[in-house]
């Protein structure tokens, strides 16, 4: 098996080093083996977040570089195309199509560009917007979003369904277990 790289982007409290987790987890429990780094920078701020993941029978660094990402998930569509660069040619991506205002943004310093989703599109890229929003909160948690994410690539990823499934159980906590199967399941739906 060649190394599967997924770089997840988004914005600090949006649950991007949980998905993180997961999908390393769910790596680990499969056998294979998994690197993962990440960079918080701002996080706790709602300041950009990314992690890396890379999974394969032998993985050496945790390190994706630019234009080699199989997958890119994305919590925001201003972090969709800041990191779009890592995916290779013909690469997945999937990205949440709720905006959230940069700090910069909020400030009154810059303005969020109208054309994002154009540009996310004219990418070369295999490309997905959900509401990934409505469905967490269809869920019945709007901060289920991470797991609505985790659904949308499931059946794209070298790991299995259950697999995935039985780590979310794992990592969620009380009430969050059945949230959170059914945020997973609506995002499997929505791609």
């Amino acid at each position: 098996m060649q190394i599967f790289n997924i770089v997840i982007a988004g914005v600090g409290g949006q649950g991007v080093l949980m998905a993180s987790k997961v999908l390393a987890e769910s790596a680990l429990a499969s056998g294979l083996d998994v690197k993962q780094n990440e960079v918080h920078g701002m996080a706790q701020r709602g300041g950009s977040v990314i992690s890396f993941v890379r999974i394969g029978e032998q993985v050496n660094s945790p390190v994706v570089m630019p234009g080699t990402a199989d997958m890119l998930i994305s919590f925001e569509p201003l972090e969709a195309l800041r990191y779009i660069h890592f995916l290779k040619p013909g690469g997945r991506l999937v990205y949440n199509k709720v905006t959230i205002n940069p700090s910069t943004v909020a400030a009154g310093l810059a303005v969020y560009p109208q054309d994002v989703e154009e540009q996310i599109a004219a990418a070369d890229a295999d490309t997905h917007g959900v509401e990934a929003l409505s469905i967490a909160r269809e869920a019945g948690n709007g901060k289920a979003v991470n797991m609505v994410m985790v659904g949308t690539v499931m059946k794209h990823l070298p790991l299995k369904e259950e697999i995935i499934t039985e780590v979310v159980k794992q990592v969620s906590k009380g009430k969050g277990v059945e949230v959170n199967m059914k945020a997973l399941a609506g995002g499997a739906a929505a791609c």
